[in-house]
């Protein structure tokens, strides 16, 4: 069965533009032109992936992330925004987003996004199934992980993420290493968007935040594992 697609704007053109790609890509698509709606529509429908515009009447897109995260944790979100602040867009993302699209786009590019976000969420697990280090197990056949005993929730941007870095505990991985190996491509306006996802990583795994003891920061270079 085709993967399911919300798309949520209040400009009826972009919609209809982003829907015809879509379904020409072999996407089924649903809509909607304000947060509200589309807060109804993603409980209702159970999409495999939200495209969501920030500025909507009803329910703005930040809002709607921070309601529709809560409910339903592993939902993936690219967020479409014209806004020129970059708080707006690292809003978003830590609120849970896991990639974002700056208007005006190239629809093609758009759809290339949500066919490498999707394929990251639903690939097959590599050979080696579970990855653990220092009490933190990564399932990536369940895309689980946990801390002990405890279920972490993770978007599918943070997964990946962490999965790359446990993968070679100890290796310095370099933003622009860490967004090819999450998108089989790297953009350079878009290699910032990795310091927020690992910003909260570290909310979600470690014991402070701001002296990380599983995430360590290699200056000027990245990130890595701390083995």
């Amino acid at each position: 069965m085709a993967q399911k697609i919300l798309v949520v704007d209040d400009e009826v053109q972009i919609v209809r533009v982003v829907r015809g790609y879509l379904e020409k890509s072999g996407y089924r698509v649903v809509t909607a032109t304000n947060g509200r709606d589309a807060l109804f529509i993603a409980r209702d429908e159970k999409p495999d992936l939200v495209i969501l515009d920030l500025q909507m009447p009803e329910m703005d897109g930040l809002e709607f992330t921070r309601i529709v995260k809560s409910e339903l944790p592993n939902l993936a979100i690219i967020i479409l925004t014209a806004r020129v602040e970059e708080m707006d867009r690292i809003l978003g993302l830590e609120l849970g987003a896991d990639d974002y699209v700056t208007k005006p786009f190239s629809p093609r590019e758009l759809v290339a996004r949500v066919r490498a976000l999707l394929r990251r969420v639903q690939t097959a697990p590599a050979p080696a199934e579970v990855l653990e280090a220092r009490g933190v197990i990564l399932d990536q056949g369940r895309r689980e992980v946990r801390k002990g005993s405890v279920l972490i929730d993770l978007t599918p941007t943070e997964f990946d993420l962490l999965a790359v870095l446990m993968s070679s505990p100890g290796r310095a991985f370099s933003r622009a290493d860490l967004l090819e190996a999450i998108q089989g491509v790297t953009f350079e306006a878009y290699e910032r968007t990795i310091d927020v996802h690992i910003k909260n990583l570290r909310q979600k795994i470690e014991e402070d935040s701001a002296n990380p003891a599983y995430i360590g920061t290699v200056r000027g270079i990245g990130y890595r594992f701390i083995d």
